[in-house]
């Protein structure tokens, strides 16, 4: 049987959907079809990006949600099924880390206070934990959906300097697992939950970590991820998109419960 991508009529809630790589799969939802809610921190944001992608030919509104307060995601949830009467796809993609909670040379790990660690573990588990809890409820109702979390390659193994960001996103690959789980057993096996595992992309929060801003050239760390990166480059925010867009297609009817890395190799590489 022969598959092909078309989310015509799928309503898609993108959290973090202003961020560099949420606004590109954003834009890959909508020009396959889908009618895209862009969520973000401010009204600003994701409403441009909602007026670039409806001027591109696509579906999509924008507002902003803040995905560590229920109340908040609870309304983005009333507006969604009011104005669409559904929601078919949520991406978590909400996240990222606090520099508090990142070690250095000058500051050791006894030095991480209580207040970072709780904010990176907000934002990213309780970040993916409540969108999943509220818009999941509408997905049980109408008996259909598909949840997409962001993982990270810290998530398999530790990385050096972000103990907190690390763990938490170990806790979102866990989640995808264990709500996958629960949703097919306990409701319906049309609910489906995996995610995705990016190797190593230049956003905005750690362009400073891998790339000298007066210069231009790798840092020291950027340098050792790209040593370590088969393919010998940082990502392109679009191409988490085919995977993406697999994992809410028909194509992956049968898989829920998955982590799918798209790294450039790095996991699979160990130096040698």
């Amino acid at each position: 049987m022969a598959y092909t991508i078309d989310l015509s009529g799928k309503v898609a809630v993108v959290t973090g959907g202003s961020g560099v790589l949420g606004a590109a799969m954003c834009r890959g939802l909508a020009q396959a079809g889908a009618t895209v809610v862009v969520l973000g921190t401010t009204d600003e944001k994701t409403a441009a990006l909602a007026e670039e992608i409806k001027a591109a030919g696509g579906k999509a509104i924008g507002f902003a949600a803040n995905v560590v307060d229920r109340a908040a995601v609870e309304s983005a949830a009333n507006r969604v099924m009011n104005e669409f009467g559904r929601v078919d796809i949520l991406v978590n993609c909400a996240g990222g880390n606090n520099q508090a909670a990142v070690t250095s040379p000058t500051k050791t790990f006894f030095d991480i206070p209580e207040e970072a660690v709780q904010a990176v573990f907000d934002l990213n588990y309780l970040g993916t934990f409540l969108p999943s809890q509220i818009f999941g409820k509408a997905m049980v109702e109408q008996d259909a959906g598909v949840i997409i979390n962001i993982s990270s390659m810290s998530a398999y193994q530790p990385i050096t300097r972000v103990p907190v960001y690390s763990g938490s996103k170990a806790a979102i690959s866990n989640l995808t697992q264990w709500l996958a789980v629960y949703f097919a057993q306990e409701y319906s096996a049309n609910i489906r939950v995996n995610a995705i595992a990016p190797g190593f992309f230049v956003t905005n929060q750690n362009r400073r970590m891998l790339i000298d801003e007066a210069t231009g050239d790798l840092t020291e760390r950027g340098n050792k991820i790209i040593t370590h990166t088969p393919m010998d480059r940082f990502g392109e925010p679009d191409e988490l998109i085919g995977t993406l867009l697999y994992l809410v297609s028909d194509g992956a009817r049968f898989v829920t419960g998955t982590v799918i890395p798209v790294d450039g190799g790095f996991m699979a590489y160990k130096g040698v």
